[in-house]
């Protein structure tokens, strides 16, 4: 079960207003986002399972209810439809996992209103959270170039309990190998991971004694932590000595550095370990590491075998949320859905009207080429000629020739039919391979970090004449400039 209170207030004043006048019709929200984080060139989306799982339990609970009725603000009549309410509607969505772009329908809802607009809170804060941690992650993995596994260790820098287990959720899906935190690992099947910490050292007369106390516990996992005094003395000298203990058994050593010049230390560090014959130890490093950081080290040639990593990743970094949002798209009247939309005297803020697809065109070698936001009516199949129209500038646009591309994949698939799931949970580690599959036909100038290529989201020529038509009723209407 998961509480319903979890949701803006005024949703719920709002879903009383709707009761009390009994106007309750079936609608369509879209669910996107309109920039990419961090500057880069895609979004990988995330969060989706958990949506679901919690829908399909979302309820009051008597104490929730008591809660509500103890406001003084809402009717016995609603107190009484709460306290029986489920999610009923109907749900379509992009696969967990997959590379996104601002302005596509992530999530389609379709559902009654009072419905529609009690989750809104709780989907936002699920997929926007989830999204923009796992794009972090994936930004990470990207920039070590296959050169070493991140480890997450975030849960003591994470906003709070639920952050922490939701943002090692996330970073697993975008690509990181193990997480420090127990919990996540129980709840999600993450593979946990952890070394020493500096107080362990300290407990102890030396490095030495520290260093083979902790390898006689742990002979398989011996990372010993060489920052605790001196990394270049005491440190490297202590963990070479344990190291040569380890070869004699078979075993072999990791060294992790925590502090320094991360682009010197290692290389000096593994020219110690190489000239005392222990090539197969191992370099981890941490301390507030950035995929900038990360991908400066890669291209330097720094001599780093795994990449532990916390702060930066579970709470965004210099990016602290997506700018997601939840807008109606359709409302029933007489039995018909009609297309609605937002105005705004910022273009790029009025939405796109009706109950929309997305198309994503691959060329006949598997590459994404682009994506067509269309109308779900419209018959998109391969054979013709499809003009791909700017979402803001209406003059901008180019032709998609028959020839010219392959497979036309649609990419919002039902996920949750009257409020329960359809089709079966994906596994976590099935996602994270999902992820770097779906990356692969991306063209690298759209992974770069720095000034990445747009990859084209486009709207179709119906759509557009739709939106079009609608922006010139309104402004009619209501006199908008």
């Amino acid at each position: 079960m998961k509480s319903a209170l979890i949701t803006d207030f005024y949703e719920l004043t709002m879903m009383q207003g709707y009761f009390l006048k009994k106007h309750n019709p079936r609608v369509v929200f879209d669910v996107f986002y309109r920039t990419n984080p961090f500057a880069g060139g895609y979004t990988v989306f995330t969060g989706l399972e958990e949506v679901i799982d919690a829908l399909e339990g979302f309820s009051f609970s008597e104490e929730d209810i008591e809660y509500l009725r103890s406001l003084n603000l809402f009717s016995p009549d609603f107190i009484e439809y709460l306290s029986t309410y489920r999610f009923t509607g109907d749900l379509y969505a992009f696969e967990e996992g997959t590379p996104a772009f601002p302005g596509e329908p992530l999530v389609r809802v379709e559902t009654r209103l009072m419905d529609a607009q009690l989750i809104e809170s709780f989907i936002l804060n699920q997929l926007n959270f989830q999204t923009l941690i796992a794009t972090k992650a994936c930004r990470m993995t990207y920039a070590t170039k296959g050169k070493g596994a991140i480890m997450e260790f975030g849960l003591r820098r994470a906003q709070g309990e639920d952050g922490a287990h939701i943002a090692s959720r996330a970073s697993f899906i975008g690509g990181t190998r193990v997480t420090s935190n127990t919990y996540a690992g129980k709840k999600y099947g993450i593979p946990v991971a952890g070394t020493m910490a500096h107080s362990w050292i300290m407990s102890f007369d030396s490095e030495e004694e520290a260093f083979r106390e902790f390898a006689s516990i742990y002979p398989d996992n011996a990372i010993l932590l060489i920052d605790t005094y001196d990394t270049l003395g005491s440190g490297i000298d202590a963990a070479i000595k344990i190291g040569l203990e380890q070869k004699a058994k078979g075993l072999k050593i990791g060294v992790r550095i925590d502090s320094g010049d991360l682009s010197y230390l290692p290389r000096v560090i593994r020219e110690r370990l190489d000239k005392a014959g222990l090539e197969d130890a191992t370099i981890c490093v941490s301390n507030d590491l950035t995929e900038e950081i990360i991908k400066t080290l890669v291209d330097d040639g720094v001599p780093i075998d795994s990449w532990g990593i916390g702060t930066h990743l579970v709470t965004g970094g210099n990016q602290s949320s997506l700018n997601g949002v939840y807008k109606l798209a359709a409302k029933e009247h007489d039995g018909v859905f009609e297309p609605t939309m937002k105005m705004s005297n910022s273009y790029e803020k009025t939405t796109n009207p009706g109950i929309k697809q997305v198309y994503r065109f691959f060329s006949p070698d598997g590459s994404a080429l682009a994506d067509l936001i269309a109308l779900e009516d419209e018959e998109i199949v391969q054979g013709k000629n499809y003009t791909f129209y700017h979402p803001f500038s209406m003059a901008d646009y180019f032709v998609m020739k028959n020839g010219t591309y392959g497979e036309i994949r649609p990419l919002l698939k039902l996920k949750m039919k009257d409020g329960k799931r359809v089709g079966e949970k994906r596994d976590l580690r099935e996602i994270q391979s999902f992820v770097q599959e779906s990356l692969l036909a991306f063209h690298k100038s759209y992974k770069r970090q720095i000034n990445p290529h747009i990859y084209k989201v486009s709207l179709s020529q119906n759509l557009k004449d739709l939106k079009l038509r609608l922006i010139k009723e309104l402004r009619e209407e209501y006199g908008t400039n």
